[in-house]
């Protein structure tokens, strides 16, 4: 465990004010009352707060935006970040081109820009501000909050398009009677949010996708609880088997197991409660300190420990054992199978007792006990001690610390898979780097450490592999620094001789022969007074975070990150504190944590955690878990996703109930307001169902959401959705076309294969709030146009010759007409609306699989 803990006061945040000391709500109160130009620049700067509220990035799923994995074709202006990835990205560029279809080849050419910026404002890393989806409760828009200018515009152009985009009646009506009052409608309170201000916003902009920083440079991060009701949790591991288990050791002797759904096993997984020597008093370092599962702990069960011991009620000692899984319970531990041995340091021999023993130390003081077992990429068993104890480590003309000769306050290294010729239960490695010193112990692996409390391994780069297999720990200091350590084979750390940078025993500093290896950092005991080492973020669902060592202070609760200079093999410090509300404002993401760092995790996906308590002491069940998480920046949906090994647990599991306040206090995820058969990015397509008596009308039907998702399932055979960019031998199959409107006019009734819903809709501007069910439109007619349509839309009228196919007219022949786009089926060819299209049509694009529009 850290450092035993000080006597530390409390102090409320207050403003002074001549001679009065006030809280910050007075204080703004007697400031705004009393002096009216300061009450405005209250005023001013609360204003400016409540701007940066809504600053963050946010999608309409109310998770993060990130970086798509793949190139979008469609909304290609958001493909370096944003909302969409590849799969939405083709749903919008579906819904988009039925919407063409609608309007005919002048339509697309006079609103197909328009309409492709309004659709693809789904996938701008601000979506959830254009469609007011930062509150939870409060249902999505149907149409992104376009600026003023911009939506006048829009209207003058392309106000018959509205009806394909939104069934709201209020829109509806206000777009065929009031510009004034549909753009209002459509506008948001905030200029700089609606589109196009927000894509000019070079505030919103500039470090889009980085990690949130204050004013001081200090990144801000969020957290999840994962866990609460532990008594002073010192580690947590997996197993590294595929089940994505956890498990959670207590001071006391306990270790559980949490399994991926966030519930607990009822029953222990290991209970050594009355083996374990530890006290209930405050800040006591022993206990249960250190466990490690073997590398092939799937195939054979081998787990280690580290605990304290009192032998004979008076000799303490540090033991490690060997243990074994159940053979019957893959969530609990053969109690019987402990193996031990017993390295006395007086007389340097074995002595047998009841156990085969594995490795004992004697330890003469009760602090500084150490703790850390771990293995590295070589496969051996790594073993972290503490100095001994006291202050200064007092023992010998030099200390335990420099003495090769003895186990403590040392690195060790052994073999766990095999015996040695002396009959101890382990092997030494043969590249130990004192193995043939006769004055060292072989076992020693570095030296020079006074209390090494949490270490880890890299993973190294997801990609490079850069840093895999470095040993990080953080080294308790005495009286003035804390320290970060790289462990290499032979290394010396310094201790009693220097702390962090600087000499604490004077004569030893000096010495030449001292060749110690310095900390890649250090800080003093103004930050904090006993560090707890951390881990190098490797996971998947934090991009950003990727290369940051973070660790913390068990007595300050300070967590602070290093970054590394590859070039230069220099480490910068970099604070991380935790976001504010704003920048947290996320479903289940919390702000706060309890101030006793006492240990940091890392899951078999490379998430990293930590555990805190808000009194450290052995039976306080004030331990939490939290999950780190990057509140700028998430992975592409997907990309993390895991295929656990199934966990089979006898006896009851204790289900995960969150303790800590959330920022928004409430765990409901909005998603947006589901439209029955309006194709929303945010939620699976409905499936058009076409037959041969399909006309234009359901395809407006399913724009206007009149299709009713209970009318999937049916007995004819579906046709596939629109695919972009068909390649291969199916490519005719994968951009299948819908005959156009009038040719399925002429064609015989078939029995309608969808449910339609007779029943008026009940809209609003936002739709419905979840659970409240929505009534579909009455469909409107494609073919029954206005007149402000035939003067926006106009199209050479066709005409169905008697093979099936289809010829244009003359001009003689018939007026203009709105022409759908044709399309063309498995064993046709397509065929032209237009004898010779002019280039950059409509047709020419959608033929050769550019789905973006032309822009002239």
């Amino acid at each position: 465990m850290p450092r035993v803990l000080e006597p530390q006061g409390q102090q409320s945040a207050t403003f002074g004010m001549g001679n009065f000391l006030l809280t910050p709500a007075e204080w703004i109160l007697k400031v705004s009352i009393s002096h009216p130009v300061r009450r405005l620049i209250l005023t001013m700067i609360f204003l400016t707060s409540l701007r940066q509220t809504f600053s963050h990035p946010q999608c309409l799923d109310y998770q993060l935006p990130f970086k798509p994995f793949a190139h979008l074709e469609f909304c290609n202006q958001y493909e370096k970040f944003g909302c969409c990835d590849q799969k939405t990205d083709n749903l919008i560029a579906e819904r988009y081109w039925d919407i063409m279809d609608l309007l005919g080849d002048e339509g697309y050419e006079l609103c197909g820009n328009l309409v492709k910026d309004i659709l693809c404002q789904e996938c701008s890393p601000y979506a959830a501000h254009l469609y007011d989806a930062e509150d939870p409760y409060t249902p999505v828009r149907h149409l992104p909050g376009l600026c003023f200018t911009y939506c006048s515009d829009f209207h003058i152009k392309c106000h018959f398009v509205v009806k394909y985009l939104t069934d709201s009646k209020i829109l509806l009506q206000s777009c065929d009677q009031d510009r004034l009052r549909f753009c209002n409608l459509i506008n948001l309170a905030d200029q700089d949010y609606c589109y196009p201000n927000v894509v000019k916003n070079n505030d919103l902009y500039s470090n889009l996708g980085k990690v949130v920083e204050d004013p001081k440079g200090c990144l801000q991060l969020c957290l999840t609880e994962v866990a609460n009701g532990l008594r002073n949790p010192v580690l947590m591991l997996h197993s590294g088997d595929d089940t994505y288990r956890m498990f959670v050791a207590e001071q006391l002797g306990f270790v559980w197991v949490f399994l991926r759904d966030g519930s607990r096993v009822e029953h222990p997984f290991l209970d050594l409660s009355g083996d374990v020597l530890t006290t209930p008093w405050l800040g006591d370092e022993r206990g249960f300190l250190g466990m490690a599962f073997h590398p092939q702990y799937r195939n054979n069960g081998r787990f280690f420990i580290y605990y304290s011991i009192l032998v004979n009620s008076q000799l303490e000692k540090i033991r490690i054992s060997e243990m074994k899984v159940s053979a019957h319970d893959m969530n609990m531990a053969d109690r019987n199978s402990e193996r031990q041995m017993n390295l006395t340091i007086e007389n340097h021999h074995l002595f047998h007792n009841l156990f085969i023993i594995l490795l004992e130390i004697e330890e003469p003081a009760a602090n500084h006990n150490g703790g850390q077992l771990l293995f590295g990429l070589d496969g051996y068993l790594y073993i972290f001690t503490g100095d001994g104890g006291k202050a200064g480590d007092p023992f010998g003309n030099f200390g335990n610390s420099q003495n090769k000769s003895t186990l403590l306050g040392k690195v060790l290294r052994i073999d766990v898979d095999g015996s040695s010729e002396d009959g101890k239960p382990y092997k030494i490695p043969p590249d130990n780097p004192f193995i043939n010193q006769p004055d060292a112990r072989p076992e020693v692996y570095a030296f020079g450490v006074r209390n090494m409390w949490r270490c880890s391994v890299d993973r190294g780069h997801p990609v490079s592999s850069y840093g895999r297999g470095r040993i990080f720990c953080g080294d308790v200091g005495q009286n003035r620094y804390e320290e970060i350590d790289i462990i290499v084979k032979g290394g010396n750390y310094g201790w009693r001789a220097k702390e962090g940078f600087e000499c604490f025993d004077i004569k030893l500093c000096q010495n030449s022969s001292l060749d110690d290896i310095l900390p890649i950092y250090a800080y003093g005991h103004d930050v904090g007074k006993s560090v707890t080492g951390g881990y190098v973020y490797r996971g998947c669902q934090s991009p950003n975070l990727n290369g940051l060592y973070i660790f913390g202070d068990f007595m300050s609760g300070r967590l602070m990150a290093l970054e590394e200079d590859s070039s230069s093999g220099s480490w910068k410090e970099r604070n991380v504190c935790m976001g504010d509300v704003q920048t947290c404002s996320f479903p289940d993401l919390i702000n706060h944590h309890h101030k006793f760092i006492i240990s940091f995790a890392e899951d078999e996906s490379g998430e990293l955690y930590f555990l805190a308590t808000s009194y450290p002491n052995t039976i306080s069940p004030f331990g939490t878990i939290y999950k780190f998480m990057d509140p700028s920046r998430r992975a592409p949906p997907g990309k993390c996703k895991i295929k656990p090994r199934p966990v089979k647990v006898k006896g009851k599991k204790v289900p995960f109930v969150p303790r800590e306040l959330t920022v928004l206090d409430t765990s409901i995820i909005p998603t947006r307001s589901p439209l029955k058969g309006m194709k929303f990015t945010t939620e699976p397509t409905v499936t058009r169902l076409l037959t041969v008596s399909t006309t234009a009308m359901s395809k407006q039907k399913m724009l206007n959401g009149t299709i009713s998702k209970k009318s999937q399932h049916v007995k004819e055979k579906k046709a596939p959705l629109l695919k972009l960019k068909p390649k291969g031998k199916n490519a005719s199959v994968m951009a299948k076309k819908k005959a156009p409107p009038h040719q399925k006019n002429t064609l015989q009734p078939t029995k309608n294969v969808v449910n339609v819903d007779e029943k008026n809709v009940e809209t609003s501007l936002k739709g419905s709030h979840k659970g409240q069910k929505i009534k579909p439109i009455k469909p409107v007619k494609p073919t029954k146009l206005t007149k402000k349509d035939i003067k926006s839309i106009t199209a050479k009228k066709t005409k169905k010759t008697k093979e099936g196919k289809v010829k244009p007219k003359t001009k003689a022949q018939s007026p203009q007409k709105p022409v759908a786009r044709p399309r063309e089926s498995d064993n046709e060819t397509k065929q032209p609306v237009t004898p010779k299209p002019q280039k950059g049509s409509r047709q020419q694009q959608k033929a050769a699989g550019k789905l973006t529009p032309n822009k002239g």
